[in-house]
C-alpha cells in the first residue's frame, strides 16, 4: 500500500476514534506525543474564517472571557522559538514532519472537528461553543488568580473557605486605583514604619559605637574631624511616638479599642504621620542619628515581640519599607519598580493604575530578566552561567548548608498550602468545564527561615527550553500534561509522572428541586380568655375558623391545621 493509502487508513482511524487537535504557537513535544498515540493534527488557521469557532462579537467581554485578561498575562507569548534541547526526549526529533506525511493528515482533516485543542490565550475562543467531548487547555474567568489583582482579591476572602491567613504565605498587596485600597496601604505604610522604627533601637544596642541618649561623646574616638559638623540627630520623642503607634495598632487588633469614643483622637493625625515620615526618611535613607533611652530598648523588644505574634510577615518586611510596585497584569519583570518613598509611591497611582506588594531589599527577577544581563566577573564560580538550579541542585545545597530536611518539611509543603489557597478562593468565580484542563506557573520566593512567599501565578507558563534546567523540566511537565488528560481518563491506573493529586475538596450534595410545593403546618395558638368563648359558641366575626360538625369540640386544640376552609357537607 502506498504513501496516500496509509495516511488515508490513519486518518480514518483518528477521525472515527476522535483524536484530531489543533495546537496554536510552537509546541515540538505536545504534537509529537500526540502523534505518538495516534493524532491527526488539524492546522490552525489565523485568518478570518478561522478553524476555531469564533466567539460571538456582541458578548460582553464579562462572559467571553476573564474581563481582567490581558496580554502581558500569558507568558508565553513574545517567546523566541529555539530549537529543542530535550535531553532524554530527543526521540521527539523523529517527529519532523521529513517526508510531509503529517501535512498530508492535516489537509484530510481540516473539515474535521478537534478534540483536543491547545492554544496560548484562553480567549482565542468562546468555550460555550464547543462540544462537551471537545477538550480545551484553559478555562474562562481564570484571572481571578492568575493576575496580581485577581489574586489580591480573592486571598481577602480565605477565611471564609478555610482556617488559614493569607498574610502567613502571600506578601501584603493592594490595589492603589481603589480609594479602600488606598487608604489601608496609607496605613500600613505608617505602621511598617513605625515597626522599623523599633528594628532599628533593638539593632543599635548591638552595635559597640551606638549613642546615648544625654549627649555624651563616645571615649576613644580616633577620627576628632568628623566632631567640627555636628551630625543633625533625631530625638527620643520619636521613638515614643514609633511606641505609642505600635501599641494602638495591637489594641486595634485584639480588639480593646471596642469600647473607645470614636471620636478620640488618635496616636497620630495625617499631619502628624506626615511628620512622622520625614523624620523616618531621615534616619533610614538620609543616615540622620538616630537617639534613645536605654529603657526604650527593652519597650521595643516586647512590643515587637508581640507584634511577631499577629503580624507574619514582620521579619520579612525589613526596616526600610520597601514596596514592590508593578501593574496589575503583566508578566516577566515588566514595569516594576521598588520604591521606599510614600508621596513617590501615591503619584504613580495618579498616572496608572498599579498594585503594590510588600517586599524585602532583594532583587527577584527570573530567566526573562536574567537573560540581558551580563553575568558578573565577581560572582561565585560555582554558580551556573544561565542562573538556575533544578530542585535537585537546591536540594543538595540545602544538604551542605545545615537545611536538610528544609525542602520536605517547609518548603514543599508551604508551596502547596499556598497553591490550595490560591484555588479555593477562586472556585466560584473560574468557569468550571468538565473538558478543560489548564497549566500553571506558580512564583516563589523563600525566606531566611525558608519559609515559601507565593509571588504570582501565571498563565500558560512559557514551556520554551531557555535553559538547560527548563529543557528538560518543561519537557517533562508537556510529557506527564497529556498523562493526566489523556491516559488517565481511559485507565485511572496509569503513571501520570510527576503530577500528584495534592488536594480534592469534599463534594457537596446538591438536593434534588422538585419544583415550587409551599406548606404551611402548624397548631393553633389560643389566648388564655379564649376558652370561655368556645363553650358559649363562635365569634361570628371569624367564620373560616369553623370546623366540620362531628369532629368533637376541644379536639381541634394543637392538632396540624393543613386547611383553613370548611370541609364540604354531603348532600
Amino acid at each position: 500500500m502506498g504513501r496516500l493509502g496509509n495516511a488515508k487508513i490513519h486518518v480514518e482511524r483518528a477521525v472515527k476514534q476522535k483524536k484530531i487537535f489543533m495546537i496554536q504557537g510552537h509546541y515540538p513535544v505536545i504534537r509529537c506525543l500526540l502523534r505518538q498515540r495516534g493524532w491527526v493534527e488539524k492546522k490552525m488557521v489565523h485568518h478570518t474564517g478561522a478553524a476555531l469557532p469564533h466567539p460571538q462579537k456582541e458578548l460582553d467581554n464579562s462572559v467571553v472571557g476573564d474581563g481582567d485578561t490581558t496580554e502581558d498575562e500569558v507568558e508565553e507569548e513574545d517567546e523566541k522559538v529555539q530549537p529543542p534541547q530535550l535531553g532524554d526526549f530527543d526521540n521527539i526529533l523523529e517527529c519532523d514532519d521529513l517526508d510531509g506525511i503529517h501535512a498530508l493528515m492535516s489537509r484530510m482533516v481540516r473539515n474535521e472537528t478537534p478534540y483536543l485543542i491547545w492554544t496560548t490565550r484562553r480567549d482565542l475562543l468562546d468555550c460555550r461553543l464547543l462540544a462537551k467531548d471537545q477538550m480545551i487547555n484553559h478555562y474562562a474567568r481564570a484571572g481571578s488568580f492568575t493576575t496580581k489583582v485577581g489574586l489580591c482579591l480573592n486571598l481577602r476572602n480565605l477565611p471564609w473557605f478555610d482556617e488559614a491567613d493569607a498574610d502567613s504565605f502571600f506578601p501584603r498587596c493592594y490595589r492603589l486605583g481603589a480609594e479602600d485600597d488606598k487608604k489601608a496601604f496609607i496605613e500600613d505604610f505608617w505602621l511598617t514604619a513605625a515597626r522599623s522604627v523599633l528594628k532599628l533601637v533593638v539593632k543599635s544596642e548591638w552595635k559597640p559605637h551606638s549613642v546615648l541618649a544625654d549627649g555624651e561623646d563616645a571615649t576613644g574616638d580616633k577620627k576628632p574631624k568628623k566632631q567640627e559638623r555636628k551630625p543633625v540627630m533625631v530625638s527620643p520623642e520619636f521613638v515614643d511616638e514609633a511606641l505609642s503607634a505600635c501599641q494602638e495598632h495591637l489594641s486595634s487588633i485584639a480588639h480593646r479599642d471596642i469600647d473607645k469614643d470614636t471620636d478620640a483622637p488618635l496616636c497620630l493625625s495625617p499631619e502628624g504621620w506626615a511628620l512622622f515620615l520625614q523624620r523616618y526618611y531621615q534616619v533610614v535613607h538620609e543616615g540622620v542619628e538616630l537617639r534613645h533611652l536605654d529603657a526604650q530598648v527593652q519597650r521595643c523588644e516586647d512590643t515587637l515581640q508581640q507584634l511577631r505574634a499577629v503580624v507574619p510577615q514582620i521579619d520579612m518586611e525589613g526596616d526600610c519599607n520597601i514596596w514592590i510596585v508593578k501593574p496589575g497584569a503583566k508578566s516577566r519583570g515588566r514595569g516594576i519598580t521598588c520604591m521606599n518613598h510614600l508621596e513617590e509611591m501615591l503619584k504613580v497611582v495618579d498616572r496608572d493604575s498599579v498594585i503594590t506588594k510588600d517586599g524585602n531589599s532583594v532583587h527577584l527577577c527570573n530567566n526573562s530578566i536574567q537573560k540581558h544581563l551580563e553575568n558578573s566577573c565577581y560572582r561565585h564560580p560555582m554558580l551556573p552561567a544561565d542562573n538556575m538550579w533544578s530542585s535537585q541542585k537546591f536540594q543538595a545545597h540545602l544538604q551542605e548548608t545545615g537545611a536538610p530536611n528544609a525542602w520536605s518539611t517547609i518548603i514543599v509543603p508551604g508551596m502547596k498550602a499556598a497553591v490550595i489557597h490560591a484555588l479555593q478562593t477562586s472556585q466560584d468565580t473560574v468557569q468550571g468545564r468538565k473538558a478543560s484542563f489548564e497549566l500553571y506557573g506558580a512564583d516563589f520566593v523563600f525566606g531566611e527561615d525558608f519559609h515559601p512567599w507565593l509571588i504570582e501565578i501565571n498563565a500558560s507558563p512559557t514551556m520554551a527550553p531557555s535553559t538547560a534546567v527548563t529543557a528538560q523540566l518543561c519537557a517533562g511537565v508537556q510529557a506527564d500534561t497529556l498523562r493526566v488528560v489523556i491516559d488517565w481518563r481511559l485507565d485511572h491506573s496509569c503513571d501520570t509522572g510527576a503530577f500528584e493529586l495534592i488536594y480534592k475538596q469534599p463534594a457537596v450534595e446538591v438536593p434534588q428541586y422538585m419544583g415550587i410545593r409551599l406548606l404551611v403546618e402548624g397548631s393553633t395558638i389560643k389566648k388564655p380568655g379564649a376558652m370561655c368563648h368556645r363553650r358559649t359558641g363562635i365569634h361570628p366575626a371569624l367564620p373560616h375558623l369553623l370546623t366540620r360538625r362531628g369532629s368533637g369540640e376541644g379536639k381541634d386544640s394543637g392538632t396540624p391545621t393543613h386547611s383553613p376552609l370548611p370541609l364540604p357537607q354531603a348532600p
